[in-house]
């Protein structure tokens, strides 16, 4: 009798285990992943995919299918990653509060009218509520990390000595050098505009008056980083405040002599007038001038510059150990990874930028 039992015991694991996989493999159609029996769909991937295809294509060209895939997979590889931390986060009661979320909120909201930041969320495709729960899930994950990876950093003065020694040459000025920030306001529509404002000027007429009325708030005192960051038409250099970073002088020997002109002309913390170029309207700022030369290791810049260095470094480097461990330690299944090999790249609406698997073919296994 026990034997007996015990063969149905072994028969109804068997089978057990079957339906179990049979189970598992039959996610609904719009279930891209599951992390540790938490769904991530496909409306979720898409959201972030419409996000990164507008930051990296331009709006009059499509991606081909097989650039559309590739960029659904890396999406949703991240939404995975990002799923793993936050369950980690949320197991060490890291959690970010709904003060620390609301107070995030208002820091992303502030340098908007409330039209503007309306418009911010519809360009984006999110709600308030989509915004507040993403920020919810980055101040987590940020816990978590602070708590995991930088907490245990430690850049020592002999680490700092160290680097030093063995980069000297990195620290030797060969010729004068600009740090320089820019506001540029250009007479067309542009298609990838990046301020914070989302202003931007289409006519030579609007561009005039939009360089001249920032010309007077900086001649009033207003920050040049944050008119550069909420005006400045340059999609480059906008996020940064205009910030351009250190020049070479024998770098500005290619540019216009205007500009060189009015580079090698000012002092540090000086502005310029407005500089008409054929491509637009510039303001420049001074930020810094290094003369040529050695630098030493009492130099206080020397000094951050390398622990920055470092300690960048080491996090890149724990973080991307942690993440591994994190993942190997999580239970995974990437639908959505499946379909693309079992299709060869084919899914019925891959080459729609906000298409996505559907139909039979679509169908998790």
């Amino acid at each position: 009798m026990k034997t007996t039992l015990l063969a149905m015991g072994t028969l109804a694991a068997v089978v057990c285990v079957a339906q179990g996989c049979k189970r598992e493999s039959a996610a609904g159609p719009d279930v891209w992943a599951v992390v540790n029996n938490h769904e991530i769909k496909r409306d979720q991937v898409e959201k972030y995919y419409r996000s990164s295809a507008l930051e990296q294509q331009q709006p009059t060209t499509s991606p081909s299918p097989e650039e559309a895939l590739s960029l659904k997979l890396n999406v949703l590889d991240e939404l995975i990653n990002d799923e793993i931390l936050l369950q980690l986060a949320q197991k060490q009661n890291l959690n970010a509060t709904d003060g620390e979320v609301e107070d995030k909120f208002t820091e992303f909201k502030s340098p908007y009218t409330e039209e503007e930041f309306q418009r911010q969320l519809k360009d984006r495709g999110v709600s308030v509520d989509d915004l507040r729960l993403e920020i919810r899930r980055k101040l987590s994950i940020d816990k978590l990390m602070n708590r995991e990876v930088k907490s245990k950093i430690s850049i020592t003065d002999q680490d700092v000595a160290d680097y030093f020694n063995q980069n000297r040459a990195q620290f030797n000025v060969a010729e004068t050098q600009y740090r320089v920030a820019q506001i540029i306001v250009t007479p067309r529509k542009d298609p990838q505009i990046r301020n914070r404002k989302n202003d931007d000027a289409t006519t030579d007429l609007e561009a005039k008056r939009k360089i001249a009325a920032l010309l007077q708030k900086l001649n009033s005192g207003t920050d040049f980083g944050q008119l550069a960051a909420d005006y400045s038409e340059d999609p480059t250099t906008a996020a940064t405040g205009g910030d351009l970073g250190y020049i070479p002088e024998s770098a500005l020997e290619k540019t216009d002599p205007a500009l060189k002109k009015a580079v090698t002309s000012m002092k540090a913390g000086e502005i310029s007038g407005i500089i008409t170029q054929h491509d637009g309207y510039y303001i420049l700022k001074l930020l810094a001038r290094e003369a040529p030369g050695q630098r030493e290791l009492t130099d206080p810049t020397v000094q951050q510059s390398i622990r920055d260095t470092l300690r960048n470094r080491k996090e890149q480097l724990l973080r991307a150990a942690y993440l591994t461990v994190a993942r190997e330690n999580a239970k995974v299944t990437n639908y959505f990874a499946q379909q693309v090999l079992e299709t060869s790249g084919k899914l019925p609406s891959a080459a729609n930028a906000a298409g996505a698997p559907g139909g039979a073919a679509a169908q998790p296994r």
